[in-house]
């Protein structure tokens, strides 16, 4: 028999295949691209495809249940295998795709790739862990994370959630023996021409996906078009963040701040869930894990309730955004009698300067500052300005930063531990300030963002160390 080369009469996307064999879907914008990069794997046009995407936006009725059924009706000769972190839930995604192929719908498009029905053909197999395609070499398997594919050459492998929880995830053994059974049991199963699809939701920096990432040539996918610019052994690695947070890009054009999938889970819903948790947010929702190993603060720093009754003075520091995945770190603290700095508010925003300017004036005011330091980089001296004009009644002072950063925050890390409070609940006020801070890291291009670390530095030493020399040209407004 001829293989089916792709959907007939006119559906010729893996999204028309979906809405025929589940009419009842709904493809959001975020889907409709997913499902884009999907269609390009499944063609072959993509041979290793990394996607991590937040929980319960869509991603295994995607790549495991539909993606297996398209694939095998577009060539029933594949040799498909889905993996999963029990054999019962890779069994339960096996079934699905079986029912897929049952139904009538699917019938219409692919006729050829038919399963065994009932005891009929008694030559083929059919079971909750593998099914064979009637008169073609094809079969789709299911295995556990740590199970046996002996014997099996497999053209495809897709996995999905190899870790159970974030307890799985956290484990160091759990973690050693999920990368003992990859290298050992799927790589060893794969050919020349095999494919392989890994997606599932980040826990860990060390995790499956992380370990990838550190040993093999990874393409960060921005746009359509770097499917044609991967180079041989390269993955392709595709992020979707829950909330917005990078600069938009061809294949994600959402501007910063706005949610995935709205219709299901809004920015209200992803914040008050980022409130819970920032870190852990950041891991899951966001595709960006942090282990709590070489931390440079972690969650060390000491909080208060009320602000103490011998404030000698109230000051900001602000640290504008340099390029477009940066963050303005604007914050303002009070300063008692013994030197110890209390953090009072914080701006902590990638909206445009229009829009932070304002937010930092009103900060401002709101907290009786009484002067506000600026680093002039990078347009801070406008900024400065800006703010001058916005709080006529704040003394705005700016400078040009020359220390080398990474010294700075390493060196001053201990003093800004010290002598700094949070305030009580700190991490539901300023989340992502929260998180970015206390999953800072000590190896310094381990780290996405450095602002949070870069303003409190700037802080400790404006107000603690006797760093002048670095403080060039300080200009009063």
């Amino acid at each position: 028999m001829e293989k089916q080369s792709n959907i007939t009469e006119g559906k010729s996307s893996f999204s028309d295949f979906t809405l025929s064999v589940y009419p009842f879907i709904e493809l959001s914008q975020f889907h409709k691209t997913y499902y884009n990069v999907l269609e390009a794997f499944a063609n072959g046009r993509i041979r290793k495809l990394i996607v991590s995407v937040p929980p319960q936006h869509g991603k295994s009725v995607g790549a495991t249940t539909l993606l297996p059924a398209y694939m095998l009706g577009c060539d029933p000769d594949l040799r498909i295998a889905i993996a999963s972190y029990s054999g019962t839930l890779a069994s339960k995604f096996n079934r699905r795709v079986q029912r897929i192929i049952d139904s009538r719908e699917y019938r219409e498009i692919f006729p050829n790739t038919t399963i065994k029905q009932g005891t009929k053909p008694a030559s083929y197999i059919r079971t909750s862990d593998e099914v064979e395609i009637i008169g073609y070499k094809g079969e789709l398997l299911s295995v556990g994370r740590e199970g046996s594919l002996t014997g099996n050459r497999v053209d495809c492998f897709i996995l999905d959630d190899l870790y159970k929880d974030a307890m799985e995830a956290q484990s160091p053994v759990v973690r050693s023996n999920c990368w003992e059974w990859y290298t050992s049991v799927v790589r060893t199963r794969m050919h020349n021409n095999s494919r392989e699809l890994i997606v599932f939701t980040r826990w860990h920096e060390d995790d499956l996906i992380g370990k990838l990432i550190e040993t093999e040539r990874c393409r960060m996918m921005t746009s359509m078009s770097d499917i044609d610019k991967v180079e041989d052994g390269e993955w392709l690695y595709l992020n979707f963040e829950a909330i917005k947070s990078s600069p938009p890009t061809e294949i994600d054009p959402r501007e910063q701040g706005k949610a995935l999938w709205p219709e299901q889970q809004d920015e209200r819903l992803l914040e008050q869930k980022r409130n819970l948790d920032p870190a852990r947010f950041e891991a899951m929702y966001q595709g960006h894990p942090t282990s709590r190993e070489g931390l440079l603060y972690s969650d060390n720093f000491r909080e208060y309730d009320t602000l103490p009754r011998d404030i000698v003075s109230r000051g900001n520091y602000t640290d504008t955004a340099d390029m477009g995945e940066d963050y303005l770190a604007s914050i303002c603290y009070a300063l008692d009698s013994d030197g110890v700095i209390y953090i009072t508010d914080v701006v902590y925003t990638q909206l445009a300067m229009e829009l932070s300017e304002k937010m930092v004036a009103e900060m401002l005011i709101r907290n009786d500052t009484r002067h506000a330091t600026i680093e002039s980089n990078n347009g801070g001296r406008g900024f400065a300005r800006a703010i001058q004009r916005l709080a006529p009644k704040v003394r705005v002072e700016w400078f040009h930063q020359s220390g080398n950063k990474e010294a700075r925050i390493l060196s001053n890390s201990a003093t800004a531990l010290h002598m700094l409070r949070m305030p009580r609940g700190w991490h539901t006020r300023w989340p992502e300030f929260y998180a970015h801070l206390t999953t800072y890291k000590r190896l310094f291009r381990a780290n996405r963002h450095d602002d949070a670390a870069d303003a409190v530095t700037g802080i400790v030493e404006r107000e603690v160390s006797t760093t002048t020399g670095r403080w060039q040209r300080m200009r009063f407004i």
